[in-house]
């Protein structure tokens, strides 16, 4: 099985939370910003960013976490929260020495940053949001969709699942595409996530909602704008970017935009991390 290239991984001990699974890149120049990686719903650090891993590592230090029953992350009795889950991202960096970070998340992920920036604003020195909203049950159609998080669990947890990934994988990402190789391990790590825990995580992000607050977030902000995206529609993250005040890159993709277009993903990720840094005097380090 070939694997991508990835950064060093660790286990960070939360006294009475749990064990974090982390992957923890340290920039060569200690001045260099670090930036914190909060992935989407489902899904996983590395699934999430490992398409852009290796751009972010040449500009900056990084830490990216698995949240709670996503792909490594913590088993807990506890429900799910969007509130743990910046909490745990929280801890984990300043047990591994970090006193402000970037904060960067993925489709749940953003909700996920934009609580950390709210409930600990002192650690965080710039937001980065993408493919996500301000709110996730504005209409009757997507209150409706959340009603299928039941059958969600049902799937994940059968015997169909694995066959499913693996007719469905090659379409998402054809023959000759620079992801193809990677196909083994993208649906191996895609099942190590805990089915009940992915539920609760969609009952969370479907009661989010940020209108009230997030404009007073006091804090710079970028946004990468996926414009096909079918889950989280353009004009929902463009909402988000107004009430930011943030600075807004397109990529032209669905949601999938860091599997279906790998390099446009990490460059414009690079792109508006440093132009976060810069605003907030952290700027990246030259490119090696």
């Amino acid at each position: 099985m070939e694997l991508p290239w990835l950064p060093p991984a660790e286990i960070v001990r939360l006294e009475g939370r749990g064990e974090m699974f982390v992957r923890h890149h340290r920039h060569e120049d200690p001045a260099a910003p670090t930036v914190l990686l909060l992935h989407g719903w489902t899904a996983s650090a590395d699934l999430q960013f490992f398409t852009a891993y290796r751009a972010l590592a040449q500009r900056c230090s990084f830490i990216a976490v698995d949240h709670r029953g996503h792909g490594r992350g913590m088993r807990s009795l506890d429900a799910f929260s969007l509130e743990d889950a910046a909490d745990d991202a929280y801890l984990v960096a300043r047990a591994l020495g970090v006193d402000r970070a970037i904060a960067l998340g993925y489709s749940m992920g953003g909700p996920i940053t934009l609580q950390l920036a709210r409930r600990h604003p002192e650690f965080v020195s710039g937001i980065v949001v993408e493919s996500t909203a301000l709110e996730w049950r504005a209409t009757w159609r997507e209150r409706l969709t959340w009603q299928w998080l039941p059958v969600l669990g049902v799937v994940l947890r059968s015997w169909a699942y694995p066959r499913y990934l693996r007719r469905s994988l090659p379409r998402l990402i054809p023959a000759d595409h620079q992801l193809e190789t990677y196909i083994p391990w993208l649906q191996a790590e895609i099942q190590r996530g805990n089915a009940h825990a992915i539920v609760q995580a969609g009952r969370a992000l479907s009661t989010f909602d940020a209108r009230s607050w997030a404009g007073s977030l006091d804090v710079p902000a970028a946004m990468l704008v996926t414009t096909k995206d079918r889950l989280v529609r353009p004009r929902k993250q463009r909402a988000l970017a107004a009430a930011l005040g943030a600075t807004v890159d397109e990529v032209r993709a669905d949601h999938l935009c860091p599997w279906e277009q790998p390099d446009q993903f990490a460059s414009s990720t690079v792109a508006l991390v440093e132009s976060v840094a810069r605003r907030g005097s952290e700027p990246l380090s030259p490119a090696s």
